[in-house]
């Protein structure tokens, strides 16, 4: 199809188009052509061309080549149908920053009505992922701002939701670089890793007997992952700590196993 008859889609997620990747991806088509064809439907608004559902990084790179025509596949698809495919399309790929991921996400729960479970099956995601990429939403807009700059991580992101005092903190992660770790350790009440009591000062710290930590020990070797055991006169808690979303969802998978009965 001549690359003048096709437009860019209306319901594209994608926000940035950094310059770097594009020429990358401009070299790429000039040594190797496109190797994945455009998706595109008939433009509503203007007879005889074409709008993009899908591809508009591999149009744009094709321009800086002075490639002329573009391969394309042709999909009849009305408004709601073509929002789906390019939201679908752009979250299943890892260049897409984590802010346009959290927005494909809420727009695709949102409109269409998926779960997360469900939206997770989809494009191939866990449902944790799905989960911790929404949540980046909730961060303040400066903070966002700074996240989808490239100036913090999505695990700075991440660690930031909820803090009172996340702006600040984000602002003193860049300028520091600073880890997530550290991060993390910031919002719970200092380097120390001292979450504050609502009074203000550092909860004390914990006593644990000799059975319980044994306990703690022997859960923690076979989970290779750190085990709190908390026990007083009303019953306790376990807490089973993680720092990625793949430790995350490997507990939830062992949960899981043990939960399905035995055929």
């Amino acid at each position: 199809m001549p690359i003048e008859a096709v437009h860019p889609g209306r319901f594209q997620p994608r926000r940035q188009f950094p310059e770097e990747a594009l020429e990358a991806l401009a070299q790429s088509i000039r040594e190797n052509g496109i190797l994945q064809p455009l998706v595109v439907r008939r433009h509503p608004d203007r007879p005889g061309a074409w709008e993009i559902v899908a591809g508009e990084r591999r149009w744009r790179a094709a321009q800086r080549v002075k490639l002329h025509e573009v391969p394309v596949v042709v999909r009849e698809l009305g408004d709601r149908a073509a929002l789906e495919v390019a939201l679908v399309e752009n979250v299943q790929r890892q260049d897409l920053g984590p802010l346009e991921e959290a927005e494909g996400y809420r727009r695709l729960i949102e409109e269409f009505g998926h779960s997360q479970d469900a939206l997770a099956r989809q494009i191939g995601k866990s449902r944790s992922h799905v989960a911790n990429t929404l949540r980046l939403l909730k961060l303040p807009p400066a903070v966002r701002e700074m996240l989808e700059a490239g100036a913090i991580s999505a695990g700075h992101g991440r660690a930031l939701i909820g803090a009172v005092n996340a702006e600040a903190l984000a602002r003193r992660a860049v300028a520091e670089d600073l880890s997530v770790r550290a991060v993390e350790q910031l919002v719970a009440g200092g380097p120390s890793g001292a979450r504050r009591s609502p009074g203000g000062g550092s909860r004390p710290a914990r006593r644990v007997d000799a059975d319980t930590a044994a306990l703690e020990r022997t859960l923690g070797e076979r989970l290779g992952l750190k085990v709190v055991i908390e026990h007083g006169a009303g019953g306790g808690t376990l807490s089973v700590g993680y720092k990625t979303l793949e430790q995350l969802d490997d507990i939830v998978a062992r949960l899981s196993r043990s939960a399905t009965p035995a055929s």
